[in-house]
Order: C-alpha cells, then structure tokens, then sequence
C-alpha cells in the first residue's frame, strides 16, 4: 500500500527539527514493523541544523533499535550537492533512473486505481471520468486531520 498520512514528511527549508524527529522515531521504534513505510520527501531542502539533528536522531536510533528490518527512505534531487542530508546518508545512497512525466503518469494510472466495489475516502477528489485517486493536500499546519 502507498504510505499514509503519518508515513509520510514533505520537507521545505522552514520544516522544523521536531517533525524530522517524530518521523524516525516512528520509522526505528518498535511497533514500526507493520509494514509501514516512512519517507522524507525532498529533504535536501532541510536547514543546515535540520539536517544536522535528523543524521544526529536517525543514526542515534539506529544505533539502539531492535528492528533489524525498518523501512525508512530518504528522498534527494540528485542535482542538490550542497545539501548536507545527501552527504551524511551517501553510504546508503541509491539512484533511480529519469522518466518521463508521461511514463509516471501511465505506471501511476496503471497501478493506482481504486478496485471496484469498494468506497475510498479519496472519491471527495475524484474528477469525472478519472479512476485516479490519489491527490496531495498540504497545509500550513501539521496534525489537522488530513
């Protein structure tokens, strides 16, 4: 399944150190293992300090976790060379390969429809004559229910 709400932390540079933390701790603690997915998106548009706490938190977790198999990824522009996140976590670096918009959106239309029969909340975004459900909605403030 694609990653939930509290799975998931879009960063910009005003994201704070807390909401970094709050994600690995759920990502490395024990309960985590539900096949649960946790992402930073963009996280080399994090603060120099930001950036700093969550290599800090991650490998200190790390470091005193009992999960051996925890599920956390960390999503860069590869074009971003100055940002500390990219060289922190380079040990564990992995490129994917460019498509196309339009390659991403077939492989999304094809693999992210909602079965028939079923009622997800994701039909208060639905378009007519589109099976897509899946939409991002942001918000100036965290926790609110979305």
């Amino acid at each position: 399944p694609l990653p939930s709400y509290d799975e998931v932390l879009v960063c910009t540079p005003d994201t704070e150190e807390e909401e970094v933390e709050l994600l690995v701790r759920r990502a490395l603690s024990p309960g985590s293992q539900d096949q649960k997915i946790y992402c930073l998106l963009g996280a080399d548009k994090l603060v120099y300090k930001v950036s700093k706490q969550l290599e800090s938190h991650f490998f200190r977790l790390v470091q005193f976790s009992s999960i051996p198999n925890y599920r956390f990824i960390i999503f860069c522009n590869a074009k971003a060379h100055n940002s500390y996140v990219i060289t922190a976590f380079d040990a564990y670096k992995v490129t994917f390969p460019c498509y196309s918009k339009t390659e991403i959106q077939t492989y999304l239309k094809m693999h992210l429809q909602v079965p028939s029969g079923t009622a997800p909340v994701a039909q208060a975004f639905e378009e007519p004559d589109q099976q897509q459900n899946v939409k991002f909605v942001f918000s100036e403030r965290e926790g609110m229910g979305k």
